[in-house]
Order: structure tokens, then sequence, then C-alpha cells
């Protein structure tokens, strides 16, 4: 029997086995494709914090890019590399969150000769060597590639496939098909694809605007990532097309820096998930039905007491990081650790039970 098991081998799931692996926990690892074979495989990978005015997800991103800079360099600087932010307002709107925010971040900012025509902001940040970092930070978990299709609890252990047992079970699909049928989790599937081109082009800087352009490294830029709501790879009924998301991220780069002598050599594709209120979802999950059948949880009452919920037992979500997986993940995992080796509270913010509340109210 292993201490834990984790489905799903994107960013998330890795994160999540290398903070049980420093606690030498044995831990099992199962993903249908391989590890880094979906969204986080097609993110661009960029460590940088959210610009915008206010809100919880800002403050959530900041404390957690603060976190993920310092984990990467410590622990595995041969996939990280710093690299200058600049950051480009897409429009007059996006210009007035940047202006706010430079006045008011805590972040140390870098002075640039502005050559853009719209408002702009440059700090340091980092790029991830994605799958090489997930692959490093599974390192020493058992990994096994397949499709998991059937859960069971029984005498204190979780049963996988009939075969695995482990005493702790993490989900870490990200908007895949969810072993777990609750109707109160609700995740939006975000296809992404992004392309490594040869080009003649010098850039020193990762710039930001409508997608992602990495610095130049040995004639090589990273472009990525689209954001396509409508295609899923589970449910669509034609292939993704390719060439049309080659010439969508080509076409959105030159409106931010002249591209010449274009070469397109890698493709990289996935599904990334995001939380319809933009948080992601750390922690236990409610047995719906068992809980709304207790008489005393209080669902009409404004603020909600999710410790009178209902949770399967020893089973968790780590989910719906959006863009940001990257950025997120090694913060959300040691939270993660925290409240399963040391029952450590997890904030209601980003709790899944948040969801079942909001499901729960609107019956």
């Amino acid at each position: 029997m292993y201490d834990i098991a984790i489905i799903g081998a994107g960013i998330n799931g890795t994160s999540v086995a290398h903070e049980f692996l420093k606690e030498n926990k044995s831990v099992i690892l199962f993903d249908m494709e391989g590890v880094a074979h979906g969204g986080s495989g097609a993110a661009g990978a960029f460590v940088s914090p959210k610009f915008s005015k206010y809100g919880e997800l800002k403050e959530l991103l900041q404390d957690a890019f603060i976190y993920s800079m310092e984990f990467y360099e410590k622990n595995f600087p041969q996939h990280f590399t710093k690299t200058q932010l600049i950051h480009i307002a897409k429009d007059e709107k996006d210009g007035e969150s940047l202006r706010f925010y430079k006045q008011n971040t805590t972040l140390k900012l870098k002075e640039i000769d502005n050559t853009y025509d719209k408002e702009t902001i440059s700090l340091d940040t980092a790029i991830i060597d994605a799958k090489p970092m997930c692959e490093a930070l599974a390192d020493g978990a058992k990994f096994v590639k397949q499709k998991v299709q059937t859960l069971e609890y029984d005498d204190g252990m979780w049963i996988i496939d009939e075969i695995y047992t482990a005493k702790d079970l993490v989900i870490a699909t990200g908007a895949y098909e969810n072993l777990i049928k609750e109707p109160y989790i609700k995740l939006a599937g975000v296809w992404g694809h992004r392309i490594d081109i040869k080009t003649s082009t010098k850039n020193n800087f990762s710039l930001h605007q409508y997608v992602s352009i990495s610095p130049t490294n040995d004639g090589v830029l990273a472009i990525g990532a689209t954001h396509d709501v409508h295609y899923h790879p589970q449910t669509a009924t034609k292939p993704y097309d390719i060439e049309k998301g080659r010439a969508e991220l080509l076409e959105k780069a030159s409106k931010t820096i002249k591209l010449e002598d274009v070469e397109v050599i890698k493709d990289y594709t996935g599904l990334r998930s995001g939380s319809y209120d933009y948080m992601p979802l750390v922690g236990e999950l409610v047995i719906s039905n068992e809980t709304l059948a207790c008489k005393d949880i209080g669902l009409g009452m404004k603020k909600q007491d999710y410790e009178k919920y209902i949770y399967y037992p020893n089973l968790y979500m780590i989910n719906g990081n959006g863009g940001y997986g990257f950025v997120l993940a090694p913060y959300l995992a040691k939270i993660l650790k925290d409240k399963i080796l040391n029952d450590k509270k997890v904030s209601d913010r980003i709790s899944p039970a948040r969801f079942f509340a909001r499901w729960a109210r609107r019956r």
C-alpha cells in the first residue's frame, strides 16, 4: 500500500508528489498519457504575478509568485530561467490596471526604455522548462501510465482499478473527465496551443501582451498559448486544427514584435482547467447527498460553516489553476500537504466546499 496516490501528472499532481516525497512518503502517480502531456505540457510555463487592481486571485497569485520563484530556483535551478518580463497593455482598460498596479504593488519593479505605444510594467520573473520540471518533481514516485477506471474506498484505504491501494488519494486531472461524479464540481476546460519557432528576430525579454513570447534561446522563441474554450479533446467531433492554431499564435505575436524568417519547429497542445470563479480548488471533497440530508448544516445561512459538511474519507483535489499553473502549483501543493499530514485548515476561498455551498443554495 502507498501512502498517497495521485491521479494526474501535470504540474499540480507532480508538485503534490514532490511535497510527499520530501516527507519520505511512498507515492504512486497515474496519468493516462504521461507526465506533462496535457495542459501543463502546452503551457507557456511563465512564473509571474497577476496585474490587476483588486481581487482574491491577485492576492493569492502574489503570494504564490514569491513562494514559487524561490522554490524553483532553490530546488530545480536546471529547469528554471530568470528573465525580465515586459507586460504590455492590450488596451486602455488594461493600461489603467497596470498603472494602478505600479502605484500600489510591493514587488520590486524594473525601469525600461519604453518603446511601446501602450502602458507597460516590468519585473524579474521566470520561465520553466515545463515537461522536464514535472518529471523532476515526480522523480522518486512510482509512475503508472494508464487511465484510471475505478475508485473504491474500503477498510481505510483507496483501491484503484482493483490493483493499487493507498491511504490518501488526490485528484489532479484538470478539466479532463472527473472520476468523482459530484454535481457541484464545475471546471472550465481551456484548450491551449503553443509553438517553438526558429527566427532571425532577437528578443531579450519575456514579452506578454496578446500571447507570451519567450527570450531568444539559440534562435528559438516559444510563443503561447492560445485559449480556446470551445474545443475539448474528449468531446470534439474532429481533430484540432494545428495550422489554424499556428496562424493565430503568429498573428497575435506579430502585434507585439516583428518576427522574421519564421519556421515552426514544434507544437504543444493540451487542456488546462479553470474554475468558474477563477480561484483554484484545493482540499477535501464534499459528499453532496449525505451533506444535503443533514438538518443542522445551515445551508440557508449567508456565512457557511464548511466544517459541518460531510466529506469523502482521505480524498482531496487540487485543480482549477487556469493559466497560472506553474505559479500556483508549488504553493498550493504545500498547502495540501499541510492539510493531509498535519490537518491544517485550508482557506475557505480555495476550498472545493465553496462550490457545494453555492450549488446547494441554488437547489
